[in-house]
């Protein structure tokens, strides 16, 4: 039998704790865990993670990628979907269906205190809502309304510090608001009308994403809107996360045309960055977590496919991982 010190010519080292300074390609055994460990250099990618009980596109996300959450959007039948689900890093289970099915909406917050906001509540454009509501971890109730009735908008912040802006009204919208926790305000406008917009970071270091037929990004301090630096193509309905200085844009739909993306790219406050591309393309999905530890689920692939699937983004870097037990 083949031996990793026939290989390598020496003994797996048996620690009782993990090196502090491992090497890369370093191997060892943990005695205290009863693991064996290696270090290595890994290289930015997407992963399979855990996939939707629902199929859907259009839904709100919010939250981490080992704490993420998935509500509302439309399902494989053209059905919108009331049902929230949750996500703990390998698997998607039930929460408490929201007060008001709808899709198309935004969302912002964490799993346990999430905000989801706007939206259509038939398949009709005309069925736009003002309604906000509220998830606690188990259950949702209602919030303060929007003051615009508005579909595919880009958010960001927290539950009781959320911000909503773009999207359409009837025509494509450059308007803000911002939530306190109990109500809605108006913010800075948008330099120019954004629909099909995404967001990242907080409400008063937002970040507006894309949108259809731009390339555009935008930078919110809190009261206005500045330029930011352009995504390398166009891109709209993609998902996204981070921060205002550390942004994720994954997937989405091409601006200007209609080809279904899954390209990535990185934002550093100045600059965006071709990064390794999804496993499956696909728009009008949902992202949450950072530039380190992404999360993308549900979309909708062509013709008219709702997707479950769930893709992990990993930086990459050094990392200590376990490879076996005894």
């Amino acid at each position: 039998m083949t031996t990793y010190k026939s290989i390598k010519g020496f003994n797996i080292q048996t620690r009782s704790s993990d090196p502090p300074a491992p090497f890369e390609g370093q191997v060892w055994y943990n005695s205290n865990s009863g693991t064996v460990k290696y270090f290595a250099n890994l290289s930015a990618a997407w992963s399979t993670g855990g996939a939707l009980g629902t199929a859907r596109y259009d839904s709100g996300g919010c939250g981490t990628q080992t704490s993420a959450l998935c509500f509302g959007g439309i399902n494989q039948d053209e059905d919108i979907v009331a049902a929230t689900e949750e996500y703990g890093g390998t698997s998607w289970t039930g929460g408490g269906n929201m007060g008001t099915a709808r899709a198309k909406l935004g969302g912002c917050g964490t799993q346990t205190a999430a905000l989801a906001f706007g939206g259509i509540t038939t398949p009709s454009s005309s069925s736009r809502t003002t309604a906000t509501e509220e998830y606690g971890g188990t259950s949702w109730t209602s919030g303060g309304a929007l003051s615009l009735a508005r579909v595919n908008m880009g958010s960001a912040g927290t539950q009781t510090a959320g911000l909503a802006f773009g999207g359409n009204t009837g025509s494509y919208s450059d308007k803000t608001e911002e939530y306190n926790g109990s109500s809605w305000t108006s913010g800075g406008d948008l330099p120019s009308a954004k629909n099909g917009v995404r967001g990242a970071g907080t409400q008063t270091a937002a970040l507006a994403i894309g949108g259809f037929g731009t390339n555009t990004a935008e930078e919110y301090n809190g009261s206005s809107w500045t330029a930011g630096g352009n995504l390398p193509a166009g891109k709209s309905m993609m998902a996204s996360g981070g921060l205002q200085t550390a942004a994720l844009a994954a997937g989405g739909e091409n601006q200007p045309g209609s080809s279904v993306l899954a390209t990535t790219e990185l934002y550093n406050g100045t600059s965006w960055t071709a990064v390794a591309s999804m496993n499956t393309a696909r728009k009008q999905l949902m992202g949450a977590g950072t530039t380190t530890a992404g999360l993308a689920f549900g979309g909708l692939t062509p013709p008219s496919t709702a997707m479950t699937q769930t893709e992990e983004w990993n930086e990459g870097g050094p990392a200590t991982l376990t490879v076996g037990t005894d």
